[in-house]
């Protein structure tokens, strides 16, 4: 394995400059699903680089359950400073592992809390609450919602909402959402969510991919409704009402599950863009602008972290199958 065993925990920082490119230069669907896919791999090479090094440190700990032929020098000369980086494994693995299983914990509670809301109200894709407070967001299904009815969510708003708004600008909202639940947006934040707590080099991306989405949905109102103009105002006025607490319901805080229509921002960013002329979605940029290099470097660099990884794993199972006497 040698070196390229590590390889896997700093080749994320090869993605930061195609973040911020992407965000700036690409379609925001395009910039959505380039970034989701970069991190997810990421994310998962630096995991499984972590495991194998943890393997190599638990081996060397005393009392261990392993077998001692994997503690023998053939098995830690596969790693470039075995002592210091197995055993600095185990806790930052561990650390990973607990991290992930908060957030889909926290996730699935949002979503269960937020179900737990709707309880009563007619099973239609739009649930008006009557409530003051001012808020939208949208909820998917969960797994047994979805043989229960069609359709992939529900978009929840209140009366505080929809009272302050034109009848354009509701409509832009309701499109707004409903491209959120059409797209699967959720499911991208939380990828890029687990990701950045699998290593955090990646968090550049979790910020970036939370905008994209908004964009996207933003893209996906304005041609619904056919005025860019009329989205960006009711984005702006949905802010502005929403004040210091954007996209919450009642007892239902911002998670994975949820994304709501004035956050996240920065707001004045997405009401920019929707004054500009809608953007063109192109396949690949050229590797002759800045954001195709930025493009193909964080490319080269998940090839290289994925066969790193495979090489790693590899590597160490024949190695630990030739120590593990039979």
């Amino acid at each position: 394995m040698g070196v390229f065993v590590l390889l896997p925990l700093v080749l994320p920082l090869t993605a930061w400059p195609v973040a911020r490119l992407a965000e700036q230069r690409l379609h925001p669907r395009t910039a959505t699903w380039l970034l989701t896919v970069t991190a997810a791999v990421l994310g998962l090479c630096s995991t499984v680089c972590l495991a194998l090094l943890m393997v190599v440190g638990t081996a060397q700990l005393p009392g261990n359950p392993l077998p001692d032929g994997w503690s023998d020098d053939e098995v830690r000369e596969a790693v470039p400073y075995d002592e210091i980086a197995g055993q600095a494994a185990i806790p930052a693995l561990l650390a990973v592992v607990s991290g992930c299983g908060s957030l889909l914990w926290r996730h699935h509670r949002v979503r269960r809390r937020a179900g737990r809301s709707l309880a009563g109200l007619p099973r239609r894709t739009v649930a008006v609450l009557p409530d003051t407070v001012p808020y939208a967001f949208a909820l998917p299904d969960r797994g047994r919602d979805r043989g229960r009815r069609r359709g992939r969510g529900r978009v929840v708003v209140s009366t505080g909402m929809l009272s302050r708004l034109t009848s354009g600008e509701r409509r832009a909202l309701f499109a707004h959402e409903r491209a959120h639940l059409t797209a699967r947006h959720h499911r991208f934040l939380l990828l890029v969510q687990l990701a950045a707590r699998a290593n955090p080099f990646l968090r550049p991306l979790r910020t970036v991919v939370s905008y994209t989405v908004e964009r996207w949905a933003d893209e996906e109102a304005a041609g619904v409704v056919r005025s860019r103009r009329t989205v960006a105002r009711a984005i702006g006025r949905a802010a502005l009402i929403a004040g210091a607490a954007p996209g919450v319901g009642p007892g239902v805080g911002p998670g994975a599950a949820l994304a709501g229509f004035a956050a996240p921002g920065p707001v004045p960013r997405r009401v920019a863009a929707l004054l500009h002329p809608a953007p063109t979605a192109h396949a690949w940029p050229s590797l002759f602008t800045a954001v195709g290099v930025a493009v193909w470097t964080a490319a080269a660099g998940t090839a290289i972290s994925a066969l790193s990884s495979a090489n790693s794993a590899v590597t160490l199972f024949l190695v630990l199958k030739a120590a593990t006497p039979l």
